[in-house]
C-alpha cells in the first residue's frame, strides 16, 4: 500500500474559493480504482495550511491518478488559488494493524 502524507499552503483568504476545487478533486480521486482514502483537512491553528492524506493500493493506481484529467485541472488551479508551497511525501507501508 502507498501512503501520501503532507501539506499544501494557500492564502487563508482563498480558502472559500479553494473548497469548490478541492471538493471536486477529492470526489474524483475517491472514485478512482485503487484509491483507498483521499482527504484534505484545514489546520485549525494555521489558516491556509491544508493537510493531505492519500492511500493507494499500488503504484499502478497512483500513476493513473497522476495522469487523470482531474489532477491536471487541480494543478492548473494552483496559481489562481495561490498554492505555492507543497510538502508531500510518499511512503510504502504494510497492512494496518489496530492499536
Amino acid at each position: 500500500m502507498l501512503l501520501i502524507i503532507g501539506t499544501v499552503r494557500l492564502p487563508a483568504a482563498n480558502l472559500a474559493a479553494a473548497r469548490t476545487t478541492m471538493t471536486a478533486m477529492i470526489a474524483a480521486s475517491r472514485a478512482e480504482a485503487g484509491c483507498l482514502e483521499y482527504v484534505y483537512a484545514e489546520d485549525v491553528l494555521d489558516p491556509g495550511l491544508i493537510h493531505v492524506k492519500e492511500r493507494w493500493t499500488d503504484q499502478v493506481a497512483l500513476t493513473q491518478h497522476f495522469q487523470s484529467a482531474h489532477i491536471a485541472a487541480w494543478r492548473v488551479s494552483w496559481p489562481a488559488l495561490g498554492i505555492g508551497e507543497r510538502d508531500l511525501k510518499l511512503y510504502e507501508v504494510g497492512e494496518p494493524k489496530p492499536i
